[in-house]
């Protein structure tokens, strides 16, 4: 670390920098910690940054500080494959553009697929069968399609094997050679076993991928889907390790099928999902070809071979039906770790797909995303943005080190299909979420425009209904589903009476007084669709009853010092006047106020106090 003293010109002048060694850096950060009341006068127990510090889901400590970190994993192309698979990077053409299709609809998928070949897309992801458009209408929504210019990722569940057919026979229909064919013809049994809880076709898969290795060289058979365990609620480390032992499986299938080693490495493409935590994502990618390297190194597959090819998608699991314009921005976030993190396929999910089926406009603001990042940004035009950073390279090693515990746990317990079989997988899956939804339901992981900052009077968006997806194995969850229950359960009683739920905000004192909490009670109510009224300015207890209009719940909102003054006696008197249940801004005091039955605080469970809330509104009955 160096201190600079600034030259005349107003810029630092690096010719007088000097040294600044750790220990000054954290009596710096010890007094803009003790300044904001993080700290008290004493210095913590540990180091001063550890305040600072958080830990994943993974159990990995995030640092304030990185000042040295493993060194970095090679060059790019080269194993074990952490800088990317390819020593160009995503240079020369960028990276694939790959938009999902799922429109029951066969005519309106080609007329969706056709605007986005024309305005950017370079690849296709077909959902078909049950969970999107029937396989016999596959031909109608490839019509004016070229297969011998564009990728195709096939995704039909346990209908991969008709899927396939029908591809294939649309290719043949167009003359397409078998060589020019590029993309992904989506077996995966496994992840149908996750997602159905019925074992896949394992012989179909197998067959798939002979053919493929004799009559397209360029297509892929199977996928390895992390998406399953990411949907499940699971960690990034579970997520790898789940799709780690999958990748193995299929490679065991394989070649005990008599295919050599390197074929069935390279008949296979990775799925992952990436988040609004750019970091995490970037260092998921990174882990993902390093521990993918360390096992195919073990197989005997040669150093070409080793290379996983990745397909990253915006993650489901964190799009939000409220205020889904805020969407736009995770993606953006997700889109760009994914290219930075050196996928070579990207998916950027619409905004609105958490509410149903896109409409154009979204579908637009997808591609476009990555057409920023690529063409404005020019993300593309550096190989491994990320490398070289302490932070991320520290991030990659103890992500992929947690991982790999995992992957040696589902292995022990006789690999992935014996895992979910048994429900290892979906115990280790169901505690993490757990874990994560209470991050969520105390606002440790805010949700914008969900937990934090939601906007009552927004209108909710409208969009046809999206295909049922397969059920019956890992459950599939999305981080904002609690908070927007209740929103709905409000919404429902707007709709029945005229009238929002509603609390009254007895707000003690001045506005300096009061409204730093009267602010932070508003906006914590409406996370969970609850309307606030308020007193204002107040001098006495009779103001507050003066403006009270007989709501059951009421929050006295105030300073500390205004509580021990007021508070009792506002709480006592609004109980006479009608209220059933007084809560109170701020931590509980020693001892707590009389009258007072909950509080609300930074930090708390604001999600069973909104449910309490709720019981005591009586809105979902």
């Amino acid at each position: 670390m160096v201190a600079h003293s600034m030259s005349s010109g107003g810029g630092p002048d690096l010719s007088s920098a000097t040294p600044v060694d750790r220990e000054q850096w954290r009596a710096q950060v010890k007094k803009v910690l003790q300044r904001s009341g993080l700290i008290g006068e004493q210095a913590p127990a540990g180091p001063v940054e550890d305040v600072l510090a958080s830990t994943t889901y993974d159990g990995i400590a995030v640092h304030p500080l990185y000042t040295e970190g493993p060194p970095e994993a090679g060059s790019p192309g080269l194993a074990p494959f952490v800088r990317g698979s390819r020593p160009q990077g995503s240079v020369a053409e960028g990276w694939d553009v790959r938009q999902r299709h799922e429109n029951p609809d066969a005519a309106e998928t080609n007329r969706e697929i056709l605007a986005d070949l024309y305005n950017g897309v370079s690849s296709l992801w077909l959902r078909l069968g049950s969970g999107g458009l029937a396989v016999d209408d596959l031909a109608d929504a490839l019509e004016g399609v070229h297969l011998d210019m564009i990728g195709v990722a096939l995704d039909a569940g346990e209908d991969f094997g008709a899927a396939a057919e029908a591809f294939l026979a649309v290719a043949a229909e167009q003359g397409v050679r078998g060589s020019a064919l590029s993309g992904n013809l989506g077996a995966d049994p496994l992840g149908v076993q996750a997602r159905t809880g019925r074992p896949g076709d394992r012989d179909g898969a197998v067959r798939l991928a002979r053919r493929c290795a004799t009559e397209f060289p360029e297509l892929k058979a199977l996928v390895v889907d992390g998406l399953p365990y990411h949907d499940a609620g699971g960690s990034d480390a579970q997520e790898l390790g789940c799709s780690l032992a999958a990748g193995t499986t299929y490679l065991r299938w394989l070649t005990e099928a008599g295919l050599d080693v390197d074929t069935a490495a390279g008949l296979l493409e990775f799925r992952y999902a990436t988040n609004a935590d750019q970091f995490l994502g970037i260092a998921k990618l990174r882990a993902a070809r390093r521990l993918w390297e360390q096992v195919t190194r073990a197989c005997g597959a040669s150093e070409p071979a080793r290379a996983q090819t990745q397909h990253a998608v915006t993650s489901a699991a964190m799009l939000t039906r409220r205020d889904p314009w805020v969407n736009m921005l995770r993606t953006t976030i997700a889109t760009f770790a994914a290219g930075m993190g050196g996928a070579q396929a990207v998916t950027a999910l619409p905004f609105d797909a958490a509410i149903g089926l896109p409409d154009g406009f979204a579908r637009r603001i997808a591609r476009n995303t990555q057409s920023l990042l690529l063409e404005e940004s020019h993300l593309a035009q550096v190989i491994d943005p990320a490398g070289g950073s302490w932070y991320v390279e520290s991030l990659t090693d103890e992500l992929a080190q947690a991982a790999w515990r995992w992957f040696q746990a589902i292995e022990a317990a006789g690999g992935l299909p014996a895992a979910l079989e048994s429900g290892l997988v979906a115990e280790r899956l169901s505690a993490t979420w757990e874990e994560r939804r209470a991050a969520i339901a105390h606002r440790a992981d805010a949700i914008t425009g969900v937990s934090e900052f939601p906007n009552l009077d927004e209108a909710p968006l409208e969009r046809e209904p999206a295909p049922q997806q397969p059920s019956g194995g890992l459950p599939v969850h999305r981080y904002a589903e609690d908070f927007e229950r209740l929103r709905d359960a409000a919404d429902a009683r707007l709709a029945e009476t005229g009238n929002r739920p509603a609390v009254f905000l007895a707000t003690l004192g001045s506005l300096a007084a009061h409204n730093a909490r009267a602010s932070f009670a508003r906006n914590l109510f409406a996370a969970g669709g609850i309307e606030s009224t308020d007193a204002g300015a107040t001098e006495s207890t009779e103001d507050v009853l003066a403006a009270y209009a007989g709501t059951p719940v009421v929050c006295l909102c105030s300073s500390d010092k205004v509580y021990a003054e007021r508070a009792a006696e506002t709480a006592a008197a609004l109980k006479q006047a009608g209220a059933k249940h007084v809560l109170l801004a701020g931590k509980p005091g020693d001892p707590p106020p009389e009258g007072v039955d909950g509080f609300l605080f930074a930090g708390c469970d604001a999600l069973a106090v909104l449910t309490d809330v709720h019981e005591k509104l009586g809105v979902g009955r």
